[in-house]
């Protein structure tokens, strides 16, 4: 992680009006989801190899809490990251070519699915080991303080990270220590196959923040207004408070846990995941903005097939882009730091 002041701090400041900016929004999710879709096709057919899970119906939250922070800050999540990625700025190009495997991928293609990474992004990767990388987060939010930066770090994880040990360890840390943490939980209700219910004895688990004294607060994760006004409260606390927050988003993901899992799985029932469906947090954007005649059907039609174009653009660069060669598996090892 590069020494970051607050004299080499830049503010993008954006002067867009309310429509633009809800336009913006939509294009992000929308680009998340198609994305995500052709991942699907692309796993099913043989082009994807290994674990892939993809994060369709959560794309709210990440374009809700991403478009709020700024290029210095920093963000790390869980193995369900294409989404996160995209919404971050990396391009579909580098997401897709690391899901093949291939050399431009953003990690050469050694990080695969659940390892997205881009440094000059603060994008401080997706990680495969459950509650594994919240840690990790509080040790960036003192290097951030030890320092003495204004920036601050976004940890996204699934509700059944709550659960282990390191979880409490991290957060005990930041709140005793003020680091300016975000802690955002996205319930989408199943760790892997098991439900909420049967998992956890707090079943509203932003109040596990109370534990730490931790600023917390539940949010509406289908609703990306809502996300980024929560975002904001969080963000605003951590920068000029460099106070953690717990967020719980209550989500809910249309696509089974990983692409080995049926859509439905056989522990929700259809009807469950039809009744989440008339929540989609794109169809619910895309309609408060017609209501608000901000936009119009032709206008997401065009948009929709501008993404299509993206994204297959981004299957036929990872196709061309080359396998790497065997002694690349001796490079990159060991990183030399300064700090």
């Amino acid at each position: 992680m590069p020494p970051k002041k607050k004299s080499d701090t830049q503010v993008t400041v954006k002067t867009d009006s309310t429509a633009a900016l809800h336009k913006e929004l939509l294009y992000s999710m929308l680009l998340q989801r198609r994305f995500e879709e052709r991942c699907a096709e692309m796993y099913a057919i043989g082009r994807i190899g290994g674990f892939c899970h993809l994060y369709i119906g959560q794309e709210a939250v990440s374009t809700g809490f991403i478009s709020l922070l700024r290029p210095d800050d920093y963000i790390i999540t869980t193995y369900r990251d294409h989404g996160q990625a995209l919404a971050r700025g990396m391009t579909p190009r580098a997401v897709m070519s690391e899901l093949f495997g291939r050399q431009d991928g953003c990690a050469k293609g050694k990080g695969g699915s659940m390892h997205m990474f881009d440094r000059q992004l603060g994008f401080l990767g997706g990680h495969g080991i459950v509650g594994g990388h919240v840690p990790i987060a509080s040790g960036v939010g003192f290097a951030i303080r030890y320092r003495g930066g204004d920036q601050v770090i976004a940890c996204f994880m699934g509700e059944s990270v709550v659960n282990t040990g390191a979880f409490h360890e991290a957060l005990n840390m930041a709140a005793l220590w003020k680091l300016p943490c975000i802690f955002i939980i996205e319930n989408n209700r199943y760790g892997m196959g098991t439900a909420l219910e049967r998992a956890s004895s707090i079943h509203d688990i932003y109040k596990r923040g109370a534990s730490y004294d931790m600023p917390r607060d539940v949010v509406d994760g289908q609703d990306g207004l809502a996300v980024r006004k929560a975002a904001a409260d969080a963000i605003d606390r951590a920068r000029k408070e460099s106070m953690p927050t717990l967020l719980e988003v209550r989500t809910y993901r249309f696509m089974g846990h990983s692409m080995s899992d049926a859509v439905s799985g056989t522990y929700r029932t259809k009807e469950e995941l039809e009744q989440y469906l008339k929540r989609d947090p794109i169809a619910l954007h895309r309609q408060r903005m017609e209501d608000a005649g901000e936009i119009s059907a032709a206008d997401v039609a065009a948009m929709d097939d501008e993404i299509k174009t993206l994204v297959q653009d981004s299957i036929d660069f990872a196709e061309a882009s080359p396998e790497l060669p065997l002694e690349a598996l001796m490079e990159d090892i060991l990183v030399e730091t300064t700090s």
